[in-house]
């Protein structure tokens, strides 16, 4: 079935950012993770290379395809500035749970406070899909339970299918 969406005027896209990060893939890892990256404060298109060039060294992930990066207007709590969000493809010997809590690390390296729902961050760093798992507990659902509601994460996704 397909489904016609209307495009916010909102929304801007760049693209320079995201050829570099291609990483040939560690064959060791056996899971395959997709993850959302956002964030509102401070240089975020620069917070986001830093992270690529970080996840690059580490041996604990393999960093696999990066998307466009995305401007568009905050949602939820919507005084504060737009984020600038993208989708990244990495593989991993963890398990999801453990997976989260490396994310969670990430963002706290990253400057990451935790205020309110939908505040203003630095960086935030969401599982949308892990391999072909369903999970659901009371911290950790996967696949993301509104992945599809988001354009935030629909254009991004696009850009790392094609």
């Amino acid at each position: 079935m397909y489904i016609k969406r209307k495009i916010s005027k909102e929304l801007q896209t760049f693209k320079n950012l995201r050829d570099s990060y291609k990483n040939s893939p560690n064959n060791s890892h056996r899971y395959i993770a997709t993850v959302g990256l956002g964030g509102n404060i401070g240089d975020v298109k620069r917070r986001l290379v830093h992270l690529y060039n970080y996840l690059k060294k580490d041996r604990q992930v393999s960093l696999l395809k990066t998307s466009l990066i995305l401007k568009n207007p905050p949602f939820g709590f919507t005084n504060q500035d737009d984020f600038f969000n993208a989708v990244m493809m990495l593989k991993t010997s963890m398990q999801p749970k453990s997976f989260l809590d490396y994310l969670m690390r990430l963002e706290k390296k990253f400057a990451r406070k935790r205020s309110f729902a939908n505040a203003p961050r630095t960086l935030d760093l969401d599982i949308i899909f892990f391999d072909n798992r369903v999970v659901k507990t009371q911290k950790l659902q996967i696949p993301h339970a509104k992945w599809f509601e988001r354009e935030s994460v629909l254009i991004p996704l696009m850009d790392i299918q094609r």
